[in-house]
């Protein structure tokens, strides 16, 4: 299975339009999974004419603007050939701790009241700086911004997953 993913598109109104290159890069892929930062549902029509469609919802999807649109959840969690992919918005933390001395999320720490199962893959964005990284035997991927990398309005980077043979591939793809 080959997933589409990008992250914080920042899209503010139907007369802006996603850069082609991110269609023509998604070419060919079983799904596209958006990290969040959308603003409109509209990006998610565009991106479905290529493949279907999931998403996070990200700190900036108010809901008078995405409304109750099915395609987003607070955490996706998708499940292909016996591994676990998660999309979310912010990175799941691993060493900060609360006031009460738990880890914020439980993800990394086994020891946590309520330990979560962790998943193979996490998908993120909010950053906008696109990054790989392996912790613990999670797969971390942000695909930075195609529209705003760095936070400069420029063509910037979407993601590839592969998932064959019960294990997952990631590569950045700088758009051109």
């Amino acid at each position: 299975m080959l997933i589409g993913l990008l992250s914080d598109t920042h899209i503010a109104w139907p007369e802006q339009t996603l850069p082609e290159q991110i269609k023509d890069t998604f070419r060919g892929v079983d799904l596209i999974l958006h990290a969040g930062d959308i603003w409109i549902p509209w990006v998610l029509d565009e991106l479905e004419s290529v493949a279907p469609v999931v998403a996070a919802r990200g700190d900036d999807d108010l809901d008078t603007d995405i409304g109750d649109d099915s395609r987003i959840a607070k955490r996706q969690v998708i499940s292909v050939e016996g591994l676990t992919i998660w999309g979310v918005h912010i990175k799941p933390r691993y060493s900060l701790l609360n006031p009460g001395g738990q880890p914020y999320s439980s993800l990394f720490n086994r020891q946590a009241p309520e330990p979560e199962d962790p998943p193979d893959v996490v998908v993120f964005g909010h950053t906008h700086f696109a990054e790989i990284e392996n912790y613990k035997g999670v797969l971390l991927v942000n695909p930075g911004s195609p529209t705003l990398p760095n936070y400069i309005p420029k063509l910037g980077t979407v993601g590839l997953l592969t998932v064959k043979s019960g294990q997952a591939e990631a590569r950045l793809v700088q758009l051109e």
